[in-house]
């Protein structure tokens, strides 16, 4: 089997060559390994062609401030947060709760837990007092770093045996200062080897359907899984690249950690609120950014600004957390002559299937299988279809990025043993090997006994010149048992008025079969999301099956038989 160095150095050499890769790729061996010390360390912040290089560059838009840490200096930062850590107690094996912002600090404790054998637990700072109290029983936290903005959620979780630290720069009751630990000896000893099992990251999922599950990662599953993550953003040494996403899931330790380092490259990470696509393409010029890589929700507000008025420097640019609609993939083509191009993957896995540099997308599609996965469509019986569940092949060589599993309340694993992995999303699967998603499995339902993709109907909407967003959802039906909804969230300058209505659905009409056909529409000021972003469309299906949801703002509602006529 190659070293992390060997895999690294092959994918890269075949960026664009989507056959040899998967034909010749192979895990590296799962020795003892730890990637901030045997890799960050021993090669980004000591070799002389990078160590002097930005390794981490933070944008403030509203301050106009810049914070910049190369190779070398975030090397010896996080040997003095290690070195902090380990003095107030923490020890190879124990859970940090991880309550930052994009703050310089949140790098400097993600290595230096890495580098001691402490496992972190990401926690956005968007949570309620009471999920992060879950987060600290439930996760068996030993110590809590957390933003000052914070702290008067945690005053309830003070307690003997938890370490509380803050970035705060004054003093603060009950909280020791993080700023203790830049006096500490910039030279760091680990207590032992890191065995490749040894857990890294416990990760919440963002619970769309139910309480979150706690996903395991280990020091093998997710740096050295981004290889494949590193494959599909096209990433090369040297890149300067930016990843549009919150702290605390996995999508910020993807393409914000992982990945950009495993190539190399300077990870930029711009801070805004609220947020603005005009100063964000203004961050991408000035900064000469390389990569770039966003969810659609901030796909869909960057075209509606003069994309092809900026003079950019960027080479690949990718879309993740729910697949891309044709329109706006065409309209950036169109302004900078790049295509978007989608990948897929969950907080359980790194990037498992996408559309990679050089490789030919289809419309719609989200690619093909990454180096490193084998992809399976799947029945519920465990037999091949070509529309089924995305399922990972366990057999043989297992793939480093999965997880080892949802850990429960004793830290038992389960869900990623046995001859396969069933992801919970759909897919359809064509003669060439490509993959387009299709939803998750929940997502989809049925009408007159026609199973409907709320995504490839949303993707017509989207198209709409007066749709922002859109999310499908079944609601009852005598006749057919169901019929599909759409709640809708307009653009600025269109009214939710009977005329909108009949416009919208007049142009869904004439490009959806007749048993895909939206029956009803709501117009809606907010669409209720995960704070990673997700739309929440199991909460409206309650909305259309049991009459309430506290938590879905309700608009003015419109039926194709009164609007049509």
């Amino acid at each position: 089997m190659p070293t992390f160095r060997q895999a690294r150095e092959f994918l890269l050499a075949h960026r664009t060559d989507y056959a040899k890769a998967v034909a010749g790729f192979r895990w590296p061996d799962p020795m003892p390994f730890n990637w901030a010390l045997d890799w960050f360390d021993a090669e980004l912040a000591s070799n002389p062609a990078s160590k002097d290089r930005d390794a981490l560059w933070i944008v403030d838009v509203a301050s106009g401030r810049d914070t910049r840490l190369t190779f070398a200096e975030l090397a010896a930062r996080s040997n003095q947060v290690a070195n902090f850590l380990r003095g107030h107690g923490l020890k190879r094996g124990d859970h940090l709760l991880l309550v930052l912002n994009n703050v310089a600090p949140l790098w400097e404790i993600m290595l230096a837990a890495m580098k001691l054998g402490v496992v972190v637990i990401p926690a956005t700072t968007l949570l309620t007092g009471e999920e992060l109290a879950d987060r600290v029983e439930r996760g068996r936290a030993r110590m809590i770093v957390a933003d000052e903005d914070q702290v008067a959620k945690c005053a309830g979780l003070l307690r003997d045996g938890v370490v509380f630290v803050n970035t705060s720069t004054r003093p603060i009751d009950g909280w020791l200062p993080l700023a203790g630990a830049y006096t500490c000896p910039a030279d760091f000893a680990p207590d032992g080897p890191t065995d490749a099992d040894d857990p890294l990251l416990l990760y919440f999922t963002s619970g769309t359907t139910a309480k979150p599950k706690l996903v395991r990662h280990s020091h093998r599953s997710y740096p050295v899984g981004s290889l494949s993550t590193m494959y599909w953003l096209g990433l090369q040494p040297g890149d300067v690249h930016v990843n549009i996403s919150s702290p605390g899931w996995a999508k910020h330790a993807w393409s914000t950690f992982f990945a950009p380092w495993n190539a190399g490259a300077t990870v930029l990470m711009v801070n805004q609120a609220p947020f603005s696509a005009k100063a964000l393409l203004g961050v991408l010029e000035r900064c000469a950014v390389t990569t770039f890589c966003a969810p659609p929700t901030v796909w869909r507000l960057l075209i509606q600004e003069d994309l092809a008025a900026c003079k950019l420097a960027l080479r690949e640019v990718c879309g993740a957390g729910e697949p891309l609609n044709p329109e706006v993939i065409n309209k950036v083509q169109e302004a900078w002559g790049l295509t978007i191009r989608d990948g897929y993957g969950q907080t359980e896995t790194t990037a498992q299937v996408a559309n990679s540099p050089g490789q030919p997308v289809k419309a719609g599609a989200m690619g093909r299988p990454m180096p490193g996965y084998r992809v399976l469509i799947l029945d519920a019986d465990g037999s091949p279809r070509s529309e089924g569940e995305i399922c990972l092949d366990l057999g043989g060589e297992r793939p480093a990025g999965l997880m080892q599993g949802y850990a429960d309340a004793a830290g038992k694993l389960a869900g990623a043993d046995g001859a396969v992995y069933r992801t919970g999303d759909v897919a359809s699967l064509d003669e060439d090997g490509y993959l387009t998603f299709v939803g998750r499995a929940d997502d989809v339902f049925k009408s007159s006994d026609y199973r409907i993709s709320p995504f490839e109907l949303e993707s017509v909407l989207i198209e709409h010149e007066a749709v922002a967003e859109a999310a499908i959802v079944p609601t009852p039906d005598d006749i057919r048992l169901s019929v599909p909804k759409a709640y809708i969230l307009l653009v600025a300058s269109a009214p939710p008025s009977r005329e909108t209505a009949r416009s919208i659905l007049d142009y869904t009409h004439k490009r959806l079969a007749p048993f895909k056909r939206i029956r009803r529409l709501e117009f809606v000021t907010e669409l209720p999301k995960t704070i990673s972003g997700k739309i929440r469309r199991t909460q409206l299906r309650r909305v259309e099956y049991d009459g309430t949801a506290a938590d879905v703002v309700r608009g003015v509602e419109f039926h194709e038989k009164d609007v049509m006529g």
